[in-house]
């Protein structure tokens, strides 16, 4: 009995290392090892947003060509990873490669296609999962690097780029640090357009402006928290933004109007394309023909300082450490609105808020600058966005608003003045059954801004051929919804006021169907606060010391926005505050 229970225990035991070895070659990452049909194949999948073609061509046991088609991601982020991952699968003759921080969807969707592709060209399996890799017991060798250059530049945000390109345009070396692996930071996200006042597109548009009206309506949307002389500054030199962009091939012709302007100054592209992948792209564009050095996957992690001068910057790269020496830093790493610990520290009231921000925008910059002796202000001021699709933390552009939308509640009714600024919309939002509402806009709108094209490729968007019909796939009473859309274009048409008060983003009534609305909700969007910085973009101590070569620009800094920043304003703010810290880096420097 002992024995035959000893030969069931053997059995047993092959049994399961059987099962162990078959498991493993079932479930293995397949290799390119032979036996594939050399030719063409191609697959498509689902990615952020639209379809994610990818072609490849193989030999009998070799990958020889991957081709990647994306046209509906967005350039800067889905778009980044679609250029990066055919040369990595390329590399590693394999579809199980890294994807793109920032960018899971658009990666996800191209490893699956190229899988797809290699299994119709005889590759085993359906796409298992790659197997986690053997951890080494010994540590990984970092290599230590020392690099020297005339101005480090950390964040390769809006901000970040401008002030490289201008620092490069001088003639002086510059590095640009990035930690994520897509560069673009919040500035991707930006969908309105570049506010500015007195613009050659607004002359040609005859639409009369000017700096002080500029500079009065961001005081007062900012209820006169703002900094004067910050404001001021934003307000004079964002003609000269626009101009500067015009000069690298970006140019905003397109204008409209976002909630608490008195006047049309919101810039965009002329196809109505959301402002920041575009910018973005044409940054990214002008810095690779430049040959800036631009460092991705590199987090700062601590200024270096000598005699109180801020000389350098410490960072830690995927393979190495690195200590960077400038005669200038420039800090544009942008807010804090994805770092939940930080809101929760000077916002409770905000835990539990959905936030639109990049992953990446973690306040990082600011503990660095505090490091040093520099002041904050303004950290409590965190703005709201009143229309952000929960389910994915889509922004829906003010953008629509501006262009003649309207926002309705769950009863079909306007509530508001949707072109108010974004903190006293979103609080009338709040007040409502459910705490959400719907932003209807007819195809008129659709066909002016190429942005919501990604909302309806998302199915975001819900539509219909009548603003009944609309209202019944809403749940609404029809006739509610109609009696709305009908006195909405009774104030379009100048028949009657206004009942909320609008005067702004109204230049067409809503009639041209189909009818579109979204479920939107506020959202965390915009910190307003961050590293104390005057007119020149110097970073300050709490008493306004002037910290020797150290500047900062963007959503780092705070004192611009004071209580709530008016839509498009961060474009203008990255803009010219980029461009000034650059100057005032150059002029260190002599």
């Amino acid at each position: 009995m002992k024995k035959k229970t000893i030969i069931i225990g053997i059995v047993v035991a092959l049994l399961v290392v059987v099962a162990a070895v078959l498991g493993y070659f079932n479930n293995r990452p397949q290799k390119l090892d032979g036996g594939l049909k050399p030719g063409t194949y191609t697959a498509t999948e689902k990615g952020f947003g639209g379809d994610v073609t990818v072609t490849v061509t193989v030999g009998s046991s070799k990958i020889t060509a991957v081709d990647i088609k994306g046209d509906s991601e967005t350039p800067t982020v889905g778009g980044a990873a679609i250029k990066r991952l055919g040369p990595a699968i390329m590399k590693a003759q394999s579809p199980y490669v890294d994807g793109i921080s920032g960018a899971t969807v658009t990666s996800n969707a191209v490893r699956a296609a190229a899988v797809a592709a290699l299994v119709q060209a005889g590759m085993e399996g359906q796409a298992p999962a790659p197997a986690p890799q053997a951890q080494s017991t010994a540590p990984a060798q970092r290599k230590s690097e020392t690099l020297t250059t005339d101005v480090v530049v950390i964040g390769a945000g809006g901000a970040g780029m401008t002030a490289a390109l201008h620092i490069v345009d001088a003639g002086k070396s510059v590095i640009l640090l990035e930690k994520r692996a897509i560069a673009g930071g919040n500035s991707n996200l930006a969908t309105a357009g570049m506010n500015a006042a007195e613009t050659h597109y607004q002359k040609e548009q005859g639409i009369e402006d000017s700096v002080e009206l500029f500079y009065e309506d961001t005081m007062k949307g900012g209820h006169n928290l703002g900094v004067p002389a910050l404001v001021r500054t934003l307000a004079e030199k964002s003609a000269a933004g626009i101009d500067w962009l015009d000069s690298i091939g970006a140019p905003l012709a397109k204008i409209s109007t976002t909630g608490g302007q008195s006047k049309p100054r919101t810039h965009a592209p002329a196809d109505g394309s959301a402002v920041g992948s575009y910018l973005v792209s044409k940054f990214l564009e002008q810095l690779e023909a430049k040959n800036v050095n631009i460092m991705y996957e590199t987090a700062a992690t601590s200024l270096l300082t000598d005699g109180g001068k801020v000389v350098g910057v410490k960072a830690e790269g995927k393979d190495a450490d690195y200590t960077i020496n400038a005669k200038a830093v420039i800090l544009t790493t942008g807010g804090f609105g994805a770092n939940l610990d930080m809101i929760a520290k000077y916002r409770p009231d905000l835990v539990g808020t959905i936030s639109t921000n990049a992953p990446g925008i973690t306040g990082d910059g600011i503990v660095m600058a505090q490091a040093v002796g520099a002041g904050l202000v303004d950290m409590e001021q965190i703005q709201l966005h009143p229309t952000v699709e929960q389910s994915t933390a889509a922004l829906i552009t003010e953008g629509v608003r501006g262009d003649g939308g309207i926002m309705v509640n769950a009863q079909g009714k306007r509530f508001t003045n949707e072109m108010g600024t974004r903190d006293a919309v979103s609080a009338e939002e709040l007040k409502q059954d459910g705490q959400y509402s719907y932003v209807i806009f007819d195809q008129a709108i659709r066909e002016g801004r190429k942005a919501i094209e990604k909302y309806v490729t998302r199915n975001l968007t819900v539509q219909a051929d009548t603003i009944e019909g609309l209202a019944q796939k809403l749940g609404m009473d029809p006739a509610t919804l109609k009696a709305t859309l009908d006195d909405w274009n009774d104030v379009v048409d100048g028949k009657k006021q206004d009942t909320f008060g609008r005067t702004t983003g109204m230049p067409i009534a809503l009639v041209k169907a189909p009818y579109y609305a979204i479920k939107v909700a506020p959202g965390i969007h915009h910190t307003m606060g961050g590293v104390k910085i005057n007119e020149h973009a110097q970073v300050e101590t709490s008493d306004g010391t002037v910290i020797p070569g150290f500047f900062a620009a963007g959503e780092v800094t705070g004192g611009i926005h004071g209580g709530n920043r008016i839509g498009g304003n961060a474009v203008c703010d990255f803009v010219v505050y980029g461009t000034i810290a650059a100057e005032s880096a150059l002029a260190s420097l002599r």
